[in-house]
Parts: C-alpha cells; structure tokens; sequence
C-alpha cells in the first residue's frame, strides 16, 4: 500500500518538474515578447520581422497587435501551469499525510 503511494508520489513529483520547466520555458518567451514590445516602442516607423531567414519590412501596428495577442497566449498559459502546479503540489500534500498517518498506525 505504501509502495504504492510512494510510487504516486513520484510520478506527481516528475508532472511538478516538467511543470515547472515547461511554465519557464514560456516566462522566457513571454520576457523575450516583453523586450520586442518595448523596443518597437522606442523604433521609428520602420519596422521589420523575421521569418525564416529573411527580414521582411512590416506595418509597426500589424507587429504590435502580433506582439500583444502573443503575450496574452503566453500569459494564459503560465497561469495555467500555476493552477496545475498547485494541483500537484495539494495532491502531494496529502499524500504525504496519508503516508505519515499510516506509518503512525
């Protein structure tokens, strides 16, 4: 019975980690996405985007907008790798209550 539990606990320890480094991966992108807002701020009127390997010259709004729907995607994402984490982590919680009652017993 406690093998058991403690083999589920594992399991839920590694979804925790690819969790966690899946949510990273996207606050990365969300601080590159960040950076590219900022800096189309500070640009003139021309703008350019990559696609591939080519720079292609593009409407500074058009780029905003692409930027500001990214964010939002990244933003909901993260937020729902915070509801899964604290899953996890009340799931775990209770796990381990559950072994330390039934070592008690």
């Amino acid at each position: 019975m406690n093998e058991n539990k403690i083999q589920e606990m594992q399991i839920l320890e590694q979804r925790l980690q690819n969790s966690l480094l899946q949510k990273q991966a996207f606050q990365m992108e969300l601080a590159e996405t960040n950076s590219a807002m900022n800096e189309l701020e500070k640009s003139g009127d021309d703008v350019f985007k990559i696609i591939g390997q080519l720079m292609i010259k593009s409407e500074k709004s058009k780029i905003k907008d692409e930027l500001e729907n990214k964010q939002k995607i990244l933003e909901m994402r993260i937020k729902s790798f915070d509801k899964q984490e604290e899953i996890i982590n009340d799931q775990l919680g209770k796990m381990q209550e559950e072994l330390i009652n039934s070592g008690k017993k």
